[in-house]
């Protein structure tokens, strides 16, 4: 990947402006990670108000200053309560700090606002605080009104400003990143789960940094160093770069960026995929031309209703009235697909002969539609159950299946049941949506894939089930969009490996 605009700024070359947080209770914790943090970038910032007290802190300072720690940048931070801080005391304390933190060998300082307001005006380069300084604006409930640009005067008072504030939307987080785009002299950081992606694609629009986390996140919306730099690999990230992405609600729990950015990064191709926690699925929309969205997936809650945004789709995912998968055309046209089908079909068809079977479906949503049809299709009897009967029935209807009440399946016999319903999620991950009584079935599948064995497929394996775990359709599913979106094929073992690594890891911490 080419290197980004503004790609030798304040902070040097793109790689270094990944500025790596140490934020830990003692001295032997914060050393560690500025040990760690060096491995990977040349931009460390130092959270001294994380230190539990003040004799931590003077310990860390201690050690840092007997280190030779090469040609690094350090940021210090002291950072209020008031300004959403650990730090206990008022500016002076915050002050002294950072006047210890220069003498130790820091070159920079983040200088919050609050305490910048309370010092006399024009005097701030008077206090011995370390000399190049970073003012720093949070807003941890929303994204206020912002001006158009920010330029900082070179003779000013600071050096750089911080702008970190909430995304509650993805436009919010568009708003930022615009701010970034036109400004010099600024690190802007949309914070929150919602502002994650637009940290990601921060760098490539002319934030002078992005922070990653070396262990403890620091402020919400973080993604730790390493992912940010070798998942991501947000310092590579061009306007060039192809966007594509997952949208939902929730979405942390999704493994899909693994999956796909490992893909991207063995095939060496300049994309990057990333995940966005939508509620409104028209604030996503709105922002597909302003952040360079090229395809993205799609999940719970908005495998139907994305049908309507629509300006085609192909005639199996219009018939199953669900779309996972959406290709953004060079002129703004959204086409859909259904990958899910390819996947059950694929997860399943390895363990069960599906033609003839009696196949249970638990749920009545988008993930549901998908293998309603697929299996229907293949020639298996399909019976649908959900907790909502009306919801059933007209699913049944659609898919020439036949809708069950909850209270048959404690007499009915089938050849696999599939869980199609969110009931056992990571992180709710310790609930199964159906009691061992209603597991009459040679075979259990659950679409859920993370974890891996969830409780339903426990309690299946517990009374000699087989099982199949949703990951095998993940992958399926997965594979298959590449070659909607790229018209190639995936690295599949790299991805494999990937994720069920990351399951395995998972399950043994």
């Amino acid at each position: 990947m080419a290197e980004t605009r503004q790609s030798r700024g304040l902070f040097g070359r793109s790689e270094d402006r990944i500025c790596a947080v140490a934020a830990a209770a003692t001295a032997a914790q914060m050393a560690r990670q500025v040990r760690r943090a060096l491995k990977e970038t040349r931009t460390v910032e130092l959270r001294l108000d994380w230190l539990c007290s003040d004799a931590e802190r003077a310990r860390f300072l201690r050690w840092f200053r007997r280190r030779r720690l090469g040609r690094a940048t350090f940021l210090a931070t002291c950072r209020r309560i008031v300004g959403g801080g650990k730090l206990a005391g008022g500016s002076q304390a915050e002050l002294f700090w950072l006047a210890e933190a220069r003498a130790a060998g820091c070159q920079w300082c983040d200088l919050e606002i609050e305490t910048f307001r309370e010092l006399p005006e024009g005097f701030v380069r008077e206090y011995p605080i370390p000399p190049r300084i970073l003012l720093s604006i949070h807003d941890f409930t929303e994204t206020p009104r912002l001006p158009r640009k920010f330029t900082v005067s070179p003779r000013g008072q600071v050096d750089a400003l911080k702008i970190a504030v909430k995304s509650m939307t993805i436009a919010d987080s568009v708003r930022v990143l615009e701010l970034a785009r036109r400004s010099r002299g600024l690190v802007a950081v949309p914070m929150g789960e919602v502002g994650m992606p637009a940290r990601i694609l921060s760098l490539r629009t002319g934030s002078e940094l992005a922070y990653a986390p070396v262990e403890t996140p620091t402020a919400p919306g973080q993604v730790g160093l390493r992912e940010f730099k070798h998942l991501y690999r947000a310092h590579e990230l061009t306007r060039g770069t192809s966007v594509y992405g997952v949208i939902g609600d929730p979405i942390a729990h999704s493994l899909s960026p693994l999956l796909h950015n490992t893909g991207f990064a063995e095939r060496k191709l300049d994309a990057v995929y990333l995940p966005f926690l939508v509620a409104d699925l028209r604030d996503f929309l709105d922002a597909i031309p302003k952040l360079g969205i090229r395809g993205f997936s799609v999940t719970l809650p908005h495998k139907q209703s994305i049908l309507k945004h629509l300006g085609d789709c192909e005639p199996l995912a219009a018939e199953i009235g669900a779309v996972n998968t959406v290709v953004v055309r060079r002129d703004g046209f959204l086409y859909g697909c259904n990958t899910d089908y390819i996947g059950v079909l694929q997860a399943l068809e390895r363990k069960l002969r599906i033609a003839g079977s009696r196949i249970l479906i638990f749920g009545a949503g988008g993930s549901a539609r998908g293998a309603a049809f697929a299996l229907a299709r293949a020639g298996a009897s399909v019976y649908i159950c959900a907790r909502r009967e009306a919801a059933a029935r007209t699913l049944a209807r659609a898919a020439g299946a036949e809708a069950l009440p909850r209270r048959s399946l404690r007499t009915e016999r089938f050849d696999a049941i599939l869980n199609a319903t969110p009931v056992g999620m990571h992180p709710r991950d310790g609930v199964s949506p159906l009691s061992p009584r209603e597991l009459n079935c040679q075979l259990v599948m659950d679409l859920i894939y993370r974890p891996q064995r969830t409780k339903l497929l426990k309690l299946a394996a517990s009374r000699g089930i087989r099982t199949v775990s949703g990951v095998e359709m993940f992958f399926a599913q997965g594979f298959a969009q590449w070659d909607v979106w790229l018209k190639q094929r995936p690295p599949e073992a790299a991805m494999r490996r990937a994720v069920l690594a990351k399951l395995r890891a998972e399950e043994n911490s």
